[in-house]
């Protein structure tokens, strides 16, 4: 298999082919600027000695009085010689050499016109018969100022071409150095990316991207992720289902996504504790908040979640299931008691006081479910009622339902009112069970057009003002665990379910518990 490159390797020589082409790009711009450069010098240097030889006030006599003796030639060489130009030529206007470096050219005709005739100066690359030139004339003036020629002084490009390879050395030190500091950059770079990659390749890096990813939106279990300033960071697949979120929240503060509550709480790392219990209005959620430090650093938090809606479901069935199996313990062990009186009456051959016995609890039992049945709908309702009155007789609880109770319009299906009731009850029999006796629980329920009306009130030492709020927020108890049943649940979902139907629950702060809840009965109907 082929093995892939270290990081090291791949940086160093990303970096060095990056210098090297921008090293020659370079080299080829600056050879191009320096060069074009050195020809404005020239042709400026040039035009500088044609001027000159041009203001030469012999030069200006003898080019007026067509001179042959040579005098113009003698300046042209001595300027020529001490400025180091490849030729100064003066010519009249008839385009006739009166200089050269070559004597066997003076008295000849140039080929091309005397452009400085327009009284300018020019400048250019000439190919001259000497070679290629940087080239500057000058206007040349009679002394009456006519003009009567001009002055053209060349420097050869050779001259021009030393100069420039001159720079050369010092142009490949700079570029030698620059490619040694940038190995040294590179190396330096590489390693410390290798400590921040805790010594990962890439490939490992990629690998270990791939799992993470397949790990944390393959698992059943939510995974929220903060960095330092609460921003989030990450959040899998099944965070999204129990949360409801979608990818845009992502870098966003955990303060513009959630709304102020439990929730916010619980993620934020504002509660406390292991295991913390979170309501949603779709899940029961389990939430654990940890740290995550990186070589001593905080580098921010990640939140578990679990999701127990179903699990809870189940356990508090199973709960009720339990609450209605002691009912029936307790009423066969009132049936076993009847029964043994019974048959000692009988026994005792007083068969009259017997069947007065029977006929006496036979009526008090059946009355007592008739009644509760006949003021109270529907028949659900009414069982609930009076399996809790049999469990709180085991509990030695005397668990009443007010004369005054009438419920003859619970709306199409009562669920959501058993589970108000059957939960306040729970929760009163729960707050009463270490209270001195006589122990009492009241349950009071009446409707009207409106609304129904629901009291439950308790002789147990009630809620505390201060926490008259409080008792309402999911996860929140005073009790231990029950049976790993989680506590701080019960007041919780009958408080989001009387919202969630447009109703209003409150509590009386204590002594003596009373909670009253109050459901529109649209809201209850439309359930």
């Amino acid at each position: 298999m082929r093995h892939p490159r270290a990081l090291s390797s791949l940086i160093l020589g990303y970096v060095l082919a990056i210098l090297v082409v921008t090293m020659v790009l370079g080299f080829a711009l600056y050879t191009q600027v320096t060069r074009d450069l050195l020809d404005r010098y020239s042709e400026r240097q040039a035009l500088s000695v044609a001027e000159a030889v041009a203001a030469d006030p012999v030069v200006r006599a003898g080019i007026a009085s067509s001179d042959r003796t040579g005098t113009v030639q003698r300046v042209a060489e001595d300027v020529r010689a001490a400025t180091g130009a490849a030729y100064v030529v003066v010519i009249d206007r008839d385009g006739i050499r009166h200089s050269h470096p070559n004597p066997a050219l003076i008295g000849r005709r140039i080929e091309e016109p005397v452009i400085a005739l327009d009284g300018r100066s020019h400048v250019g690359l000439d190919p001259g018969s000497l070679g290629d030139s940087a080239n500057g004339k000058a206007p040349l003036r009679a002394p009456d100022g006519t003009l009567a020629g001009e002055v053209s002084v060349g420097i050869l490009e050779t001259d021009v071409s030393q100069h420039f390879w001159a720079e050369v050395p010092t142009l490949l030190r700079y570029t030698g150095a620059a490619l040694l500091a940038g190995t040294l950059i590179a190396l330096v770079l590489a390693r410390r990316l290798k400590r921040m990659t805790f010594g990962l390749e890439l490939h490992e890096l990629a690998s270990l991207l791939q799992e993470r990813e397949a790990t944390l939106h393959g698992i059943r279990e939510g995974v929220v992720a903060f960095d330092r300033q609460g921003r989030l960071t990450m959040v899998n697949d099944e965070a999204r289902r129990l949360l409801r979120w979608r990818s845009a929240e992502l870098g966003r503060p955990l303060g513009d996504v959630v709304p102020e509550g439990r929730l916010r709480e619980v993620l934020g790392g504002t509660g406390d504790g292991i295991d913390q219990i979170v309501l949603t209005d779709e899940h029961l959620l389990v939430a654990n908040r940890m740290p995550v430090r990186v070589r001593g650093r905080d580098v921010g938090s990640v939140v578990t979640l679990r999701d127990r809606t179903e699990l809870e479901a189940l356990l508090r069935e199973l709960d009720s299931v339990t609450g209605l199996t002691d009912a029936l313990r307790a009423q066969q062990h009132e049936f076993s008691n009847r029964l043994h009186v019974l048959s000692v009456l009988i026994g005792m051959g007083d068969q009259e006081e017997a069947v007065a016995y029977l006929d006496e609890i036979s009526a008090g039992s059946a009355g007592q479910a008739e009644e509760l049945r006949s003021r109270i709908a529907p028949a659900s309702l009414a069982a609930l009622l009076l399996a809790k009155i049999t469990i709180a007789a085991e509990k030695d609880v005397r668990l009443t339902v007010s004369e005054d109770s009438r419920l003859d319009r619970p709306g199409a299906t009562p669920d959501a009112l058993r589970t108000i009731v059957g939960n306040l009850v729970d929760n009163a029999l729960d707050a009463v069970a270490d209270s001195p006796a006589p122990r009492e629980v009241v349950v009071r329920l009446t409707c009207d057009d409106e609304a129904i009306a629901l009291s439950v009130t308790d002789s147990g030492p009630g809620v505390p003002a201060e926490l008259a709020e409080r008792v309402f927020q999911d996860g929140y108890t005073t009790k231990p665990s029950r049976g790993g049943l989680p506590r701080g649940l019960g007041l919780a979902l009958v408080h989001r379910l009387v919202v969630r139907l447009g109703g209003v629950i409150a509590v009386t702060p204590g002594p003596g518990g009373a909670f009253t809840v109050r459901l529109p009965v649209p809201a209850v109907e439309a359930r």
